[in-house]
């Protein structure tokens, strides 16, 4: 148990705490679990900020701006999110189970770093930002990928707070997936998990970017799979040229849930599915996303 709990008001008071040492806690869908489970001891001073109903406001007028708190089921229902910046909608929906959905927060989520967390690849090769404050009126914007450094590491300075994730207008032209290989389809992560993100001139991609998740110690885009797709139609081939590309660039580790090897080649997989999700939605079609039915398909591809 921790020592000490207060639950904030306002933004400025969950501030003047976390720069006294205390840590924010919102859903606690990961804080609380993770102690239950002896696997993170609960910090000596927490400071909740559930009530903080300005951190909850969903704003995609101009682009996309989360607060901190805006919930997983809430980027999944959002008609404008499924529509343009489908592949957060795709990750939004599956993340954990339902309960976990209506407590669990984008910023939580974020700042959890999970190399395995869903929403991360989409909001990466989306071009996210978040938004970090702290006491004293000290705000500061930093792109997502300048943000993780390692599993539950960030750039964050002690005593920030992230208040909200801004994403970019989406072109024109694009279409966005998420995939990921999973056991079952509730209280379930990543396995393997991979984005992609493309944009089309006439039939073919000008501009493309993906990102593997569950493969290395953060999630992180892949070069050599968005240079297989730029320029391309985006068939088959050129999908299976970005899954292996992906394939190599992956770093996984073998653990209970999946061997190195097995990780890998679904890597090529996961990443070819995700490709072709996203050109058949560019192209305007309502392309569902293709997850394995069980786990024992772990041959299927």
């Amino acid at each position: 148990m921790s020592a000490t709990y207060l639950a904030a008001g306002t933004v400025d008071e969950a501030l003047d705490a976390l720069a006294s040492g205390a840590r924010p806690i919102a859903g606690g869908t990961d804080l609380v679990v993770g102690s239950r489970s002896g696997a993170k001891p609960m910090p000596d001073a927490v400071v909740a900020i559930h009530a903080l109903e300005e951190l909850r406001a969903l704003d995609t007028g101009d682009g996309l701006r989360a607060g901190a708190l805006v919930s997983h089921a809430t980027l999944a229902a959002d008609p404008v999110v499924a529509e343009r910046y489908t592949a957060l909608a795709d990750a939004s929906a599956i993340v954990g189970s339902r309960a976990t959905r209506a407590q669990g927060t984008i910023g939580g989520n974020v700042m959890n770093a999970s190399p395995a967390m869903d929403t991360g690849g989409p909001l990466l090769c989306l071009g996210a930002a978040v938004t970090l404050s702290a006491a004293g009126g000290g705000t500061r914007e930093l792109p997502l990928d300048e943000l993780w450094t390692g599993p539950g590491r960030t750039t964050a300075e002690p005593g920030e707070l992230l208040t909200a994730v801004t994403v970019p207008p989406v072109a024109p032209g694009t279409g966005s997936a998420y995939v990921r290989l999973e056991y079952r389809r509730q209280m379930e992560i990543a396995v393997v998990g991979a984005t992609a993100v493309v944009r089309l001139d006439g039939d073919r991609i000008a501009d493309a970017r993906v990102a593997i998740t569950a493969l290395a110690p953060t999630i992180r885009r892949v070069p050599e799979a968005e240079a297989a797709l730029t320029g391309s139609a985006g068939d088959r081939a050129a999908a299976e040229a970005a899954g292996a590309a992906a394939a190599t660039a992956s770093a996984p580790i073998s653990d209970v849930r999946g061997s190195l090897g097995y990780r890998r080649a679904m890597a090529a997989v996961i990443t070819r599915r995700a490709v072709t999700a996203a050109v058949a939605r560019a192209r305007g079609g309502a392309a569902a996303v293709p997850v394995p039915a069980s786990p024992a398909l772990h041959g299927a591809v």
